[in-house]
């Protein structure tokens, strides 16, 4: 790019410079030859990189341009390859005649042949000479890269004669590119001149389709591997979808299809008007920005935008803190925002391409011109689409008739997306043009007519492809001015690891799931949810409800309560009834619920499900809030929904049921208990007469109310052949692949530390335990149920891990293996995790449950968390019954229902203050083991 002098003032004297490398050859005759006088003419250089740099980052601070911080950085690596080229030819490799073959060109490629440059860029060189590589050139090349190299730069070059670079451009389409791009910078310009003639008429001319296909295909593959949405939160600004590389593909495409040299010239070939060309400077600018603030603030060419990085960028950019949303936030939806025109300008400039050259569409979407490109036929005829006076379809793509098409009636606007939802037609590009210059017609009159709303309502709770028609809606702009409530979520990031995409993307990517789920597509991970959304009275509350669940995000209240709100208002204008509206508000503000609950509340604790049923009242709410549930966790992101949580979400269901449909008797406990020790007794008739009656008094009633049936046989066997074998300690291992966990049984002698010792052992050996079970038996044994997160996808693999964690745990049991040092957080914060601040939290609260006092405890997840909080409860004298982990990216929420060693809640007061406080320290690092006695061997002298 071509800056003017007042941008390049200040950065390098380019004549000063030379003038001081020749002075220190004084002396030597001018021969700069002798390695002392190299020496000192690098160190004069690197004085020189090192100002230039401090200078051009100081400027990027100052004024903020992004293209002109490129730029800059560029001119200044120009100034430095031509010095050095100078110093080479006059005062190291001298030729007094140089023959034809003793001269060279040299060409900036690549990105630097753009003319611009990032901090951490490659500097991308090519020597070009005129025949051969001769002893003179190989001297002067190896003289410019070594000094180069020395002063820092990763450099990219190729020397080659002219017809080598025709020969390799022609068979290579990378090399294809980076001649295409090529610049001169110095040496001897008529023979790049000469170099840029052959290559336009022997390389260029008559092959514009089979470079833009080979383009399109390699962007195509970029984004697969980067990943295929532009809304990922971590973004790449370089190789990502709606990045600078794409931006870079268009005008490639431009230059070598047009001819043309700068982007300004596409507006007067028509293929892009003045405004679409300030959206590309802008969306140019902006990136460029932001990568050399990258640069520069890491020190290295990083191009992810992660988590550590995102609000130093955004301070450094001028971002502040709204109500509602933090620095970082802003920045990354202004970030997202740019991508989203990137991808405008990707269509934009390709249906130009289209309507010039390609008649006939052989694929869907833009990939497809790779064949339509190379087709060349003419179309078919436009025909009517029936019933839509306006809109006609060319091979399955939807076009307007006219331009006047939504000025006639701008509820159009809506109804072309019913229309393309409703026959499977894509968008021709040429009409989503023309949707995005009528966005001024989506107006407060059209969000009024029932017309409008009817049809809106069609699309979202379609039995097509609702997803993919939302999403043309939102990149179109439509959706964001028909409903203002979702145009202020577009491109809104949340500051966390939990949520993998922008708000607006996780709200279509939930209508997506959901649609999975009622076609039957949603695999094996739920398929309570796949059976129950076919018996739903009413289903289009459930999609309303799905599009709206986070629409309140970013505001200073609870977004559940004031999305609610956000749905008593728009439901009515969608046309749903009064009792739809009420239930659809219900759900937004209890959509969290039921995931709250599943995991992370004791579930075999009867109040826990009375208080859950009591809030959701009907059957027909549960069966609505575990599909919302299912697919909003789904949606988040990729390996988040697991067999764990799907089976905590079926035992809430399945355990709140009855009281819902009115099945649940209040029959009496003692029955209920009767009932489940003559169901255990029929499955172990193998026993001996004695030894069932005896191990049926074995367990208190709280065990029998709660254990489930598979597991108390379980039980039984392991408690049964310890007896037997005469062992104090025994141990069983379950793996669950359906559920993604790994079932652990240890029985041991009960003791107050018990459940610590075995969080130490397993995060020694790595082990990460999802939830676990205590349970104690009247004879002075535990029986801890523990869950670890299930590594190995074959279960035998799997079975020999679980072994290899219960053998460990058997040695620290014992005192033959020593607990693990407590974890202080600052040295178990890695990586992203240091971006994220999580203030430590404890809840205790006595009215959850009928037992047992809960202490909910949250803050920032980190290595051996659960091992500092169970032993800190166990210096506090307090007897767990059950814990339950629930990780939200960053930030963990443990749940432990605790007694005191009497088996008596937590009333007091000020013991609750001391818990909280010790706990907090706990999450934070502070483990205080003064008061903790040596529990190994304590249990060592328990088991012999």
């Amino acid at each position: 790019m071509k800056l003017s002098q007042e941008d390049l003032a200040g950065l390098i004297d380019s004549d000063d410079l030379r003038a001081r490398l020749t002075a220190l050859t004084q002396g030597h005759d001018g021969d700069g030859a002798d390695p002392k006088i190299r020496t000192a003419v690098l160190n004069e250089l690197k004085s020189v990189v090192k100002s230039t740099r401090a200078t051009i980052e100081e400027k990027l601070n100052a004024d903020g341009g992004g293209l002109l911080c490129a730029g800059r950085l560029s001119y200044v690596q120009d100034e430095l390859i031509r010095v050095i080229y100078d110093f080479a030819l006059v005062h190291v490799y001298r030729i007094k005649n140089p023959s034809a073959a003793e001269r060279m060109a040299i060409a900036a490629v690549g990105g630097y042949g753009r003319g611009t440059l990032a901090p951490g860029s490659d500097i991308d060189l090519l020597f070009l000479l005129p025949y051969k590589q001769t002893p003179w050139g190989e001297q002067v090349v190896e003289y410019i890269l070594y000094m180069l190299w020395d002063l820092g730069f990763k450099v990219g070059h190729a020397t080659r004669n002219i017809n080598e670079c025709i020969r390799l451009a022609k068979a290579d389409m990378t090399i294809r590119t980076a001649v295409l791009e090529a610049r001169f910078l110095w040496g001897d310009e008529p023979l790049f001149e000469e170099l840029q003639q052959r290559f336009d008429a022997e390389v260029v001319s008559g092959t514009s389709s089979e470079f833009i296909a080979a383009k399109l295909q390699e962007r195509d593959e970029r984004h697969r591997r980067q990943g295929t949405s532009r809304y990922l939160v971590e973004p790449n600004i370089k190789e990502g979808k709606g990045g600078l590389r794409d931006l870079n593909t268009l005008f490639w495409i431009a230059k070598y299809h047009y001819r043309v040299a700068r982007q300004s010239e596409l507006i007067k070939l028509g293929v892009l008007t003045r405004s679409e060309y300030a959206r590309f400077k802008k969306s140019e600018d902006f990136l460029w920005a932001v990568r050399c603030h990258l640069h520069f603030l890491t020190g290295r060419p990083e191009e992810r935008l992660s988590f550590d990085v995102q609000r130093d960028i955004a301070i450094r950019l001028g971002y502040t803190q709204h109500p509602g949303q933090r620095d970082v936030e802003r920045f990354m939806k202004h970030y997202f925002l740019v991508a989203k025109d990137v991808g405008d300008l990707t269509r934009i400039i390709c249906a130009a391409l289209e309507e010039e050259h390609v008649k006939e569409p052989l694929g869907k979407g833009i990939s497809g011109m790779m064949r339509r490109l190379r087709a060349g036929r003419v179309s078919t005829a436009a025909v009517p689409v029936k019933g839509a006076p306006g809109f006609v379809v060319e091979n399955n793509r939807l076009n307007a008739a006219s331009d006047t098409v939504f000025e006639g009636d701008p509820t159009n606007l809506i109804r072309v997306f019913q229309i393309a939802d409703k026959n499977g037609y894509n968008m021709h590009p040429q009409l989503t043009r023309l949707i995005r210059h009528s966005l001024k017609l989506v107006d407060g009159n059209l969000r009024k007519d029932p017309e409008a709303n009817r049809l809106f309502l069609s699309i979202l709770t379609s039995r097509q492809e609702p997803e993919k028609t939302l999403r043309k809606m939102n990149e179109a702009g439509v959706l964001g001015r028909f409903v203002p409530e979702f145009g202020k979520i577009v491109a809104m990031m949340q500051f966390n690891m939990y949520h993998h995409y922008t708000v607006d993307e996780h709200l279509i990517r939930s209508i997506g799931v959901l649609a999975e789920i009622e076609h039957g597509n949603s695999g094996d991970d739920h398929p309570l949810a796949t059976d129950l959304i076919m018996t739903l009275q009413n289903r289009r509350v459930l999609y309303v409800a799905m599009f709206l669940h986070d629409i309140a995000k970013g505001r200073p209240e609870d977004h559940s309560i004031a999305g609610a709100k956000v749905a008593r208002k728009l439901c009515p204008r969608f046309g749903l009834s009064e009792a739809e509206t009420e239930t659809v508000a219900w759900l937004i503000e209890h959509h969290l619920d039921m995931s709250t609950i599943a995991q992370s509340r004791d579930l075999s604790d009867r109040k826990t499900i009375t208080d859950f049923a009591d809030t959701v009242q009907s059957l027909e709410r549960l069966k609505l809030l575990l599909i919302l549930t299912v697919a909003d966790i789904r949606a988040v992101g990729p390996g988040v929904f697991n067999g764990w949580k799907g089976q905590l979400l079926r035992t809430l269901y399945y355990a709140s049921e009855p009281y819902l449909s009115g099945g649940h008797t209040k029959q009496p406990r003692d029955l209920t208990i009767e009932q489940v020790k003559e169901g255990l007794a029929a499955k172990l008739g193998h026993w001996p007469q004695k030894d069932r009656a005896s191990y049926l008094e074995r367990h208190y009633a709280a065990y029998w109310l709660r254990t489930e049936p598979d597991r108390l046989v379980s039980h039984a066997e392991l408690l049964h052949g310890a007896d037997k074998a005469g062992n104090q300690l025994a141990f069983q291992v379950i793996p669950r692949a359906f559920e993604g966990v790994t079932e652990l049984n240890i029985m041991a002698p009960d003791h107050p530390r018990l459940l610590s010792t075995i969080a130490g052992a397993c995060y020694s050996t790595g082990a990460n335990i999802v939830d676990a079970q205590i349970d104690t038996t009247t004879d002075g044994f535990a029986i801890d149920t523990i869950f670890i997160g299930r590594e190995l996808p074959d279960d035998e693999d799997e079975r020999r891990r679980g072994e290899r964690i219960t053998r460990h745990i058997r040695t620290t049991l014992r005192g033959e293996a020593q607990l693990p040092e407590p974890v202080s957080k600052k040295s178990a914060m890695k990586g992203r995790m240091k971006a994220f601040k999580v203030v430590a939290e404890v809840l205790v609260n006595n009215s959850l449950s009928d037992d047992y006092t809960v202490l909910e405890i949250s803050g920032l997840d980190r290595p051996g968390l659960l091992f500092d909080l169970t032993r800190c409860i166990a210096t506090l004298n307090l007897n767990i019954g059950s814990a339950h982990i629930s990780t939200f990216g960053e930030k963990v929420v443990d749940v432990f229902y605790v007694t005191d060693l009497t088996g008596q809640k937590i009333a007091n007061i000020g013991r609750q203050d001391i818990i909280r406080e010790r706990l907090v320290n706990a999450v934070e690092g502070q483990v205080d083991l003064d008061a903790a006695a040596p529990v190994a061997r304590k249990i060592h002298r328990q088991t012999g």
